[in-house]
């Protein structure tokens, strides 16, 4: 860029600096010139042949117009300078306040000249990975853990049986029904079904009617009387109340599907002992991903605990904001956990802006090991990445897709987790690591995650 462009700095204010920049008009007239050439070849207009349109015509047409493209690629280009030329490492992007007349700038009449203010990455020595010492929690996988697993699943696949016509219905049971609903005795649309099996205590209908079938038996004929709840999917029941006539054609009973390569079969697989090792190879999958989890949470703790240096406010404030923004909604809908709903507001803003200091000071800590580790996350990642987040939304998986595609910031939040995880990796790999074996409750322990 031409010599006569002066960035000054006017200010330092812990890792924020501030530049004033000033673009001379002859500089910005040279630029629209140039601009203008490079249109010519391009611009077509009534009464001229295509491409020879004279520049004076382009000028007095769109003059005003190009001239605000080179003023904004002006400002992109010499604030790129002024970081590049400090040796900055921007924390965030860099915020422009314009001092000059925007109107006379674009008509050529007065200097480019803007302040620039930037917040820097601190600089700091994180520490060397090869010092650090943890205990990697693990837990024997109990052959009791199988058979409970086992268990729950041929609780899954219960089939129930017809029982005597003088039984009567209690919970868990199934009974089958036929029934008639009405509102001020008139029937409304789907409130009637002939043949219905209904599992008591299976919450699947409105709140209260599976209790009254509690003790009825096979030829029952009664009245059940229900509210249709506040936030009900149909606003014309919506707290309406209604009373459904009820025969009990027959009352059943549950059996647990036996545990046998009958079972098995009913979830693809060829036969007991392989359902069994399928099993054992999830659980085992959930215990290193708890085991990770909580030497991850130790590997941060300790990442947090060894490194003291100043924050780019900017960044704290963004990170903040954030969580803040949940926070609020979670209180709102009445989701604040217990000990976070005693406390005043005032003092969750201060829990949380120290939650958001230590987010900031981890993130920046892994990004600086990582760089110096040269550590990188490939295309290929980011594509897997990518395509398991597409998978989460059946039916829309190209559109997830060309959304990533189309937004350079949500894959960068894709990109995020994955530098992580390696970083995480890298340190599990150097550091001194010594395994204890612990039960299971102790390995899954609820930890305060941050």
């Amino acid at each position: 860029m031409d010599e006569e462009m002066q960035i000054e700095e006017v200010e330092t204010k812990g890792l924020s600096r501030t530049y004033t920049v000033t673009i001379p008009k002859e500089e910005l007239a040279e630029k629209l010139n140039s601009k203008i050439k490079e249109m010519q070849p391009e611009v077509s207009l009534k009464g001229f042949r295509p491409g020879k349109v004279p520049t004076s015509h382009i000028r007095k047409m769109f003059g005003q117009s190009i001239m605000k493209d080179v003023v904004e690629d002006a400002v992109n280009e010499s604030s790129q300078q002024a970081i590049n030329d400090n040796k900055i490492r921007p924390a965030g992007q860099p915020k422009i306040d314009l001092r000059a007349n925007g109107e006379e700038v674009t008509k050529g009449e007065a200097d480019l000249q803007y302040q620039m203010t930037v917040e820097m990455i601190p600089e700091f020595e994180p520490v060397d990975p090869e010092t650090l010492k943890f205990t990697r929690l693990t837990s024997e996988i109990d052959d009791k853990i199988i058979e409970e697993r086992l268990t729950e699943l041929a609780q899954g696949q219960k089939t129930y049986k017809k029982k005597a016509k003088t039984a009567k219905a209690k919970k868990d049971d199934a009974v089958l029904i036929n029934f008639v609903g009405r509102i001020d005795g008139e029937e409304f649309e789907g409130g009637a079904m002939d043949g219905h099996q209904l599992v008591l205590g299976s919450g699947t209908f409105i709140p209260g009617f599976e209790d009254q079938l509690i003790g009825s038996k096979a030829g029952d004929k009664l009245d059940v009387t229900v509210s249709f709840p506040e936030n009900y999917g149909a606003e014309n029941l919506a707290s309406k109340e209604a009373i459904f006539e009820t025969e009990v054609l027959e009352v059943q009973g549950a059996k647990d599907a036996e545990l046998n390569d009958d079972l098995a079969s009913k979830f693809g697989y060829e036969n007991l002992e392989k359902l069994k090792e399928v099993i054992k190879e999830q659980v085992e999958n959930e215990y290193n991903m708890q085991s990770r989890m909580k030497l991850k949470r130790a590997i941060l703790d300790e990442l947090d605990g060894k490194h003291d240096f100043d924050l780019p406010p900017g960044m704290v404030e963004a990170e903040f904001s954030n969580i803040w923004t949940q926070v609020q909604q979670e209180k709102e809908a009445g989701n604040l956990d217990e000990e976070d709903a005693k406390k005043t507001d005032k003092q969750l803003e201060k829990d949380y802006r120290k939650i958001s200091e230590r987010r900031v000071r981890l993130g920046l800590v892994l990004a600086e090991m990582g760089q110096k580790a040269e550590i990188n996350v490939t295309n290929e990642e980011l594509q897997s990445a990518m395509i398991a987040e597409a998978r989460r939304y059946q039916g829309q998986e190209q559109q997830v897709i060309e959304f990533y595609q189309k937004n350079p910031q949500a894959v960068a939040q894709l990109r995020a987790p994955i530098y992580e995880e390696k970083v995480v990796d890298l340190i599990i790999e150097k550091a001194k690591m010594t395994d204890k074996k612990v039960s299971k409750d102790k390995l899954f322990e609820e930890d305060d995650m941050i």
